[in-house]
Protein backbone atom coordinates (compact mmCIF):
# COMPACT_ATOMS: atom_id res chain seq x y z
CA UNK A 1 0.00 0.00 0.00
CA UNK A 2 0.95 3.36 -0.84
CA UNK A 3 -0.47 6.90 0.07
CA UNK A 4 -2.14 8.10 -2.51
CA UNK A 5 -0.73 11.74 -2.04
CA UNK A 6 2.98 10.07 -2.77
CA UNK A 7 0.69 9.19 -5.80
CA UNK A 8 0.00 11.92 -6.48
CA UNK A 9 3.56 14.00 -6.13
CA UNK A 10 5.19 11.20 -8.53
CA UNK A 11 2.49 12.04 -10.71
CA UNK A 12 2.87 15.95 -11.02
CA UNK A 13 -0.64 15.75 -10.13
CA UNK A 14 -2.39 18.69 -7.86
CA UNK A 15 -4.69 18.19 -4.81
CA UNK A 16 -8.14 19.76 -5.36
CA UNK A 17 -8.63 23.46 -3.99
CA UNK A 18 -10.34 21.81 -0.67
CA UNK A 19 -7.73 20.17 0.03
CA UNK A 20 -4.76 23.02 0.15
CA UNK A 21 -4.92 22.92 4.02
CA UNK A 22 -4.07 19.26 4.11
CA UNK A 23 -1.29 18.74 6.38
CA UNK A 24 0.66 15.47 4.46
CA UNK A 25 2.45 13.01 6.64
CA UNK A 26 6.37 13.20 7.49
CA UNK A 27 8.91 12.23 4.94
CA UNK A 28 12.09 11.06 5.30
CA UNK A 29 14.59 13.23 7.57
CA UNK A 30 12.02 15.29 9.67
CA UNK A 31 13.26 13.81 12.81
CA UNK A 32 16.81 13.83 12.14
CA UNK A 33 19.25 16.41 13.75
CA UNK A 34 20.18 19.56 11.05
CA UNK A 35 23.01 21.48 11.54
CA UNK A 36 22.88 25.66 11.02
CA UNK A 37 19.34 25.87 12.49
CA UNK A 38 17.80 27.76 15.44
CA UNK A 39 17.12 25.63 17.97
CA UNK A 40 14.36 24.77 20.73
CA UNK A 41 15.85 23.69 24.61
CA UNK A 42 15.13 21.20 26.95
CA UNK A 43 14.79 21.53 30.53
CA UNK A 44 13.17 19.87 33.37
CA UNK A 45 10.79 21.17 36.08
CA UNK A 46 9.70 19.98 39.60
CA UNK A 47 6.76 21.16 40.46
CA UNK A 48 4.23 20.28 43.89
CA UNK A 49 1.72 18.14 43.60
CA UNK A 50 -1.56 18.12 46.31
CA UNK A 51 -3.29 15.55 44.36
CA UNK A 52 -0.69 12.73 44.70
CA UNK A 53 1.05 14.61 47.65
CA UNK A 54 4.90 14.85 47.25
CA UNK A 55 6.78 17.08 43.95
CA UNK A 56 6.54 15.76 41.00
CA UNK A 57 8.76 15.90 37.18
CA UNK A 58 7.99 16.92 33.81
CA UNK A 59 10.23 17.52 30.97
CA UNK A 60 9.82 20.95 29.01
CA UNK A 61 10.60 22.16 25.85
CA UNK A 62 10.59 26.01 24.80
CA UNK A 63 11.21 27.01 21.14
CA UNK A 64 13.65 28.51 19.60
CA UNK A 65 14.13 32.06 20.15
CA UNK A 66 12.07 31.60 23.38
CA UNK A 67 11.56 34.91 24.80
CA UNK A 68 9.85 35.66 28.60
CA UNK A 69 8.75 39.25 27.41
CA UNK A 70 6.01 36.67 24.76
CA UNK A 71 3.21 34.77 25.50
CA UNK A 72 3.12 31.39 24.12
CA UNK A 73 0.36 28.43 23.91
CA UNK A 74 1.30 25.33 25.37
CA UNK A 75 1.06 21.32 24.15
CA UNK A 76 0.76 18.98 27.12
CA UNK A 77 2.59 15.77 25.47
CA UNK A 78 1.75 12.55 27.36
CA UNK A 79 3.45 8.84 27.71
CA UNK A 80 2.23 5.44 27.11
CA UNK A 81 1.79 3.04 29.90
CA UNK A 82 5.29 1.39 30.05
CA UNK A 83 7.52 5.03 29.95
CA UNK A 84 7.03 8.10 31.74
CA UNK A 85 8.02 12.30 31.13
CA UNK A 86 11.37 10.77 29.31
CA UNK A 87 9.75 8.36 27.00
CA UNK A 88 9.22 10.70 24.25
CA UNK A 89 12.54 12.61 24.15
CA UNK A 90 13.93 8.63 24.01
CA UNK A 91 12.05 7.07 21.70
CA UNK A 92 10.54 10.05 19.37
CA UNK A 93 12.88 12.75 19.83
CA UNK A 94 10.59 15.57 19.43
CA UNK A 95 12.92 18.47 20.15
CA UNK A 96 14.19 17.42 16.71
CA UNK A 97 11.13 17.35 14.73
CA UNK A 98 9.90 20.88 16.48
CA UNK A 99 13.29 22.43 15.53
CA UNK A 100 13.29 21.02 12.16
CA UNK A 101 9.07 22.30 11.48
CA UNK A 102 10.21 25.83 13.34
CA UNK A 103 13.21 26.09 10.56
CA UNK A 104 10.84 25.36 7.90
CA UNK A 105 8.09 27.59 9.42
CA UNK A 106 5.50 25.31 9.44
CA UNK A 107 4.69 25.37 13.24
CA UNK A 108 3.86 28.56 16.02
CA UNK A 109 5.94 28.78 19.08
CA UNK A 110 4.96 27.03 21.75
CA UNK A 111 5.70 25.30 25.11
CA UNK A 112 5.94 21.89 25.26
CA UNK A 113 5.17 19.94 28.49
CA UNK A 114 5.91 16.25 29.31
CA UNK A 115 4.68 15.34 32.41
CA UNK A 116 4.72 11.80 33.99
CA UNK A 117 1.15 10.81 33.86
CA UNK A 118 1.30 8.01 36.04
CA UNK A 119 -0.09 9.80 39.21
CA UNK A 120 1.17 7.99 42.52
CA UNK A 121 4.17 8.71 44.75
CA UNK A 122 6.33 6.01 43.01
CA UNK A 123 5.68 7.03 39.51
CA UNK A 124 8.26 4.72 38.12
CA UNK A 125 7.90 2.76 35.31
CA UNK A 126 8.80 0.17 36.95
CA UNK A 127 7.65 -3.39 38.17
CA UNK A 128 4.40 -4.92 36.87
CA UNK A 129 3.32 -1.58 34.92
CA UNK A 130 -0.36 -2.89 34.17
CA UNK A 131 -0.69 -3.69 37.88
CA UNK A 132 -4.23 -1.59 38.75
CA UNK A 133 -3.01 1.12 41.08
CA UNK A 134 -1.02 1.88 38.70
CA UNK A 135 -3.48 2.10 35.78
CA UNK A 136 -5.65 3.62 37.81
CA UNK A 137 -3.02 6.28 38.51
CA UNK A 138 -3.28 7.05 34.62
CA UNK A 139 -7.09 8.43 35.56
CA UNK A 140 -5.76 10.28 38.75
CA UNK A 141 -3.03 12.38 36.58
CA UNK A 142 -6.38 14.18 35.34
CA UNK A 143 -6.71 15.49 38.89
CA UNK A 144 -2.92 16.61 38.84
CA UNK A 145 -2.80 18.00 35.16
CA UNK A 146 -5.82 20.23 36.11
CA UNK A 147 -5.37 21.55 39.78
CA UNK A 148 -1.14 20.82 39.94
CA UNK A 149 0.88 21.14 36.85
CA UNK A 150 -1.07 23.30 34.73
CA UNK A 151 -1.29 26.22 37.34
CA UNK A 152 2.55 25.47 37.91
CA UNK A 153 2.93 25.73 34.63
CA UNK A 154 1.14 29.14 33.58
CA UNK A 155 2.93 30.52 37.24
CA UNK A 156 6.10 30.06 35.94
CA UNK A 157 6.49 30.24 32.14
CA UNK A 158 5.17 33.03 29.69
CA UNK A 159 1.74 31.50 28.69
CA UNK A 160 -1.63 32.27 27.33
CA UNK A 161 -3.92 30.97 29.99
CA UNK A 162 -7.08 30.60 28.04
CA UNK A 163 -8.43 26.86 26.10
CA UNK A 164 -7.61 28.62 22.56
CA UNK A 165 -3.94 28.53 23.88
CA UNK A 166 -4.07 24.80 25.78
CA UNK A 167 -3.83 21.47 23.80
CA UNK A 168 -3.16 17.72 25.05
CA UNK A 169 -1.99 15.09 22.71
CA UNK A 170 -0.35 11.62 23.56
CA UNK A 171 1.17 8.00 22.42
CA UNK A 172 -0.90 4.89 23.48
CA UNK A 173 -2.39 5.30 26.83
CA UNK A 174 -1.47 8.80 26.67
CA UNK A 175 -3.39 8.87 23.48
CA UNK A 176 -6.43 7.96 26.12
CA UNK A 177 -5.58 10.35 28.42
CA UNK A 178 -6.10 13.06 26.04
CA UNK A 179 -9.23 12.22 24.57
CA UNK A 180 -10.56 11.55 28.59
CA UNK A 181 -9.23 14.81 29.78
CA UNK A 182 -9.59 16.56 26.57
CA UNK A 183 -12.67 16.09 25.65
CA UNK A 184 -13.97 15.68 29.58
CA UNK A 185 -12.99 19.06 30.00
CA UNK A 186 -13.81 21.88 27.12
CA UNK A 187 -13.26 24.61 29.37
CA UNK A 188 -9.43 23.50 29.29
CA UNK A 189 -8.34 22.39 26.16
CA UNK A 190 -9.46 23.11 22.63
CA UNK A 191 -6.91 20.99 20.53
CA UNK A 192 -7.16 17.18 20.98
CA UNK A 193 -4.66 14.35 19.74
CA UNK A 194 -4.58 10.79 20.02
CA UNK A 195 -1.76 8.58 18.33
CA UNK A 196 -2.82 5.23 19.06
CA UNK A 197 -5.02 5.60 21.71
CA UNK A 198 -4.98 2.84 24.29
CA UNK A 199 -8.47 0.74 25.69
CA UNK A 200 -8.61 3.43 28.56
CA UNK A 201 -10.23 5.14 26.55
CA UNK A 202 -13.70 5.87 27.56
CA UNK A 203 -16.49 5.82 25.36
CA UNK A 204 -17.33 9.05 23.56
CA UNK A 205 -21.04 8.95 24.18
CA UNK A 206 -20.40 9.83 27.89
CA UNK A 207 -17.11 12.34 27.28
CA UNK A 208 -19.42 14.01 24.66
CA UNK A 209 -22.95 14.36 26.39
CA UNK A 210 -23.36 17.67 24.68
CA UNK A 211 -22.27 16.76 21.01
CA UNK A 212 -23.58 20.57 19.73
CA UNK A 213 -21.06 22.21 22.15
CA UNK A 214 -18.01 20.52 21.10
CA UNK A 215 -19.27 20.94 17.88
CA UNK A 216 -19.04 25.00 18.98
CA UNK A 217 -15.92 24.63 21.12
CA UNK A 218 -13.63 22.26 20.28
CA UNK A 219 -10.82 23.85 17.55
CA UNK A 220 -9.62 19.94 16.23
CA UNK A 221 -9.79 16.73 16.95
CA UNK A 222 -7.32 14.85 15.84
CA UNK A 223 -6.91 10.55 15.65
CA UNK A 224 -4.21 8.68 14.34
CA UNK A 225 -3.76 4.98 14.41
CA UNK A 226 -1.06 2.21 12.53
CA UNK A 227 -3.46 0.32 10.22
CA UNK A 228 -1.42 -2.84 11.57
CA UNK A 229 -2.03 -1.78 15.50
CA UNK A 230 -3.90 -3.99 17.64
CA UNK A 231 -5.74 -1.19 19.13
CA UNK A 232 -7.05 0.22 15.92
CA UNK A 233 -10.02 -0.69 17.03
CA UNK A 234 -10.04 2.04 19.50
CA UNK A 235 -9.40 4.53 17.40
CA UNK A 236 -11.95 3.13 14.90
CA UNK A 237 -14.86 2.81 17.22
CA UNK A 238 -13.98 6.66 18.06
CA UNK A 239 -14.02 7.84 14.46
CA UNK A 240 -17.57 6.00 13.69
CA UNK A 241 -19.59 7.49 16.95
CA UNK A 242 -17.75 11.15 15.98
CA UNK A 243 -19.06 10.70 12.22
CA UNK A 244 -22.53 9.35 13.29
CA UNK A 245 -23.00 12.70 15.50
CA UNK A 246 -21.05 14.89 12.27
CA UNK A 247 -18.52 16.12 14.56
CA UNK A 248 -15.57 17.63 12.78
CA UNK A 249 -12.35 15.46 13.43
CA UNK A 250 -9.44 13.65 11.83
CA UNK A 251 -9.06 10.52 11.46
CA UNK A 252 -5.93 9.15 10.15
CA UNK A 253 -4.57 6.02 9.33
CA UNK A 254 -1.18 4.76 8.71
CA UNK A 255 1.19 2.07 7.78
CA UNK A 256 2.83 0.44 11.02
CA UNK A 257 1.93 -1.08 14.61
CA UNK A 258 1.78 0.34 18.10
CA UNK A 259 5.41 2.10 17.66
CA UNK A 260 7.20 5.40 17.52
CA UNK A 261 6.90 5.44 13.44
CA UNK A 262 3.14 6.19 14.14
CA UNK A 263 3.52 8.28 17.01
CA UNK A 264 6.63 10.62 15.81
CA UNK A 265 4.32 11.46 12.73
CA UNK A 266 1.22 12.00 14.41
CA UNK A 267 3.25 14.69 17.09
CA UNK A 268 4.52 15.84 13.17
CA UNK A 269 1.12 16.46 12.02
CA UNK A 270 -0.59 17.80 14.72
CA UNK A 271 1.99 20.28 16.04
CA UNK A 272 1.45 22.09 12.85
CA UNK A 273 -2.30 21.83 12.70
CA UNK A 274 -2.99 23.29 16.62
CA UNK A 275 -3.13 27.01 17.38
CA UNK A 276 -3.71 28.00 14.12
CA UNK A 277 -6.93 28.39 11.92
CA UNK A 278 -8.45 25.47 10.55
CA UNK A 279 -10.96 24.76 8.14
CA UNK A 280 -13.01 21.55 9.07
CA UNK A 281 -14.10 21.14 5.03
CA UNK A 282 -10.56 19.90 5.08
CA UNK A 283 -10.55 16.77 7.74
CA UNK A 284 -12.37 14.36 5.18
CA UNK A 285 -9.76 14.78 3.15
CA UNK A 286 -7.19 13.13 5.44
CA UNK A 287 -9.15 9.89 5.08
CA UNK A 288 -8.56 10.18 1.18
CA UNK A 289 -4.57 10.26 1.43
CA UNK A 290 -4.33 7.54 4.52
CA UNK A 291 -3.26 4.00 4.82
CA UNK A 292 -6.56 1.80 4.70
CA UNK A 293 -6.93 -1.31 6.41
CA UNK A 294 -6.45 -4.38 4.72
Amino acid sequence: MKYIWMILLMAGATLPAAAQGLVLPAQSGFDVYKPGIARGTLDSLVYPSATVGNPRKAMVYLPPGYDVAKKYPVLYLLHGIGGDEKEWLNGGVPHLILDNLYAAGKIKPMIVVMPNGRAMPDDRATGNIMAPEKVQAFALFEQDLLRDLIPFVEKNYPVDTNRESRAIAGLSMGGGQSLNFGLGNPDKFAWVGAFSAAPNTRQLAELLPNVQATQNTLKLLFISCGVSDRLLNISSRSHQYLSSKQVPHIYFTEKGGHDFAVWKNGLYMFAQMIFKPVDPAVFPEYQKIAVQPE
